[in-house]
């Protein structure tokens, strides 16, 4: 049975208030680099890529970041832009959910192998079964949950929402 987390609004409501925070970590910044993760990390890295744009003069570059989310040493992590293109800058690696850790820390560790300004992570949802010592800067809602639920993200237009089945 699915049970409503998050509606469209509250989505938006969330979307807005991590990019605010991210605007307000990095208000010095002439380039910021949102980096989703491909599927609906991506997705979110948009709407926050969109109000970011609207509330700062900075330059507001988005990556996709791929990887097998099942197996990520099997095909590795690649990104939609050299990594010149983010070396010294400030990125924000952002996902849908933040589950087990295992994409975020091989997201994050990719990103670790230059040389960056800083790097934070941002998440729409936050569960607490984390295998990995990563955790999420800017979130959503952090949400207690057996291993057995699982949390869907949906993105459509103008009718995002988040369920727990």
């Amino acid at each position: 049975m699915e049970q409503q987390i998050l509606s469209h609004q509250q989505i938006q409501h969330k979307v807005r208030r991590i990019a605010y925070q991210i605007y307000e970590a990095n208000v010095n910044e002439k380039e910021i680099l949102i980096a989703g993760i491909d599927g609906d990390g991506l997705k979110f890295a948009k709407k926050i890529q969109a109000v970011l744009q609207d509330i700062t003069e900075a330059k507001i570059s988005l990556c996709k970041v791929s990887m097998n989310k099942g197996n990520p040493l099997q095909s590795g992590v690649t990104t939609s832009i050299p990594e010149t293109d983010y070396a010294n800058k400030s990125v924000v690696l952002v996902d849908d959910v933040l589950n087990s850790g295992t994409t975020l820390i091989y997201g994050v560790h990719h990103f670790l192998k230059t040389p960056l300004k800083q790097l934070k992570t941002a998440v729409l949802v936050n569960r607490n079964h984390k295998k990995y010592p990563v955790k999420a800067d800017y979130k959503g809602i952090s949400l207690s949950t057996s291993l057995q639920e699982h949390v869907n993200v949906r993105f459509r237009a103008k009718n995002d929402v988040v369920y727990l089945d």
